[in-house]
């Protein structure tokens, strides 16, 4: 079975492009790496809860839009493997840093996890 990290962020929408730009070269980065799999994903039908929901999650604010991301790989030891690799990758150094983020990391939410059915 595959292994997935998983990820919820709240990103501004002015912020959407500029964000778009560094997940693809993140996701090209990981998949040279050896990732199976790299998907980033806006919200479109999530609403808000009464106990719990992906915006509360983010403590989404306005002007702001959910961003659901996961990446597979073939198991947790891989995921390792590649998550070092892209760490040390010096096309990803500056963004690594955070300091020119187009979203509070602080307010992302991320895991990994083992996987329990896979059907395609």
């Amino acid at each position: 079975m595959s292994y997935v990290d998983g990820f919820v962020l709240a990103v501004p929408e002015k912020n959407l492009a500029e964000y778009r730009k560094i997940a693809r070269k993140a996701g090209k980065i990981s998949l040279e790496h050896g990732a199976l799999e790299f998907r980033e994903c806006v919200a479109d039908d999530v609403k808000s809860g009464k106990q719990t929901s992906f915006p509360q999650s983010v403590k989404l604010k306005p002007g702001e839009v959910v961003v659901f991301s996961y990446i597979v790989y073939k198991n947790r030891a891989q995921r390792d493997r590649v998550n070092a690799k892209v760490m040390a990758d010096p096309r990803l150094k500056t963004m690594m840093e955070g300091k020119d983020m187009p979203f509070d990391g602080k307010r992302m939410i991320y895991g990994g996890f083992k996987t329990l059915v896979a059907l395609a």
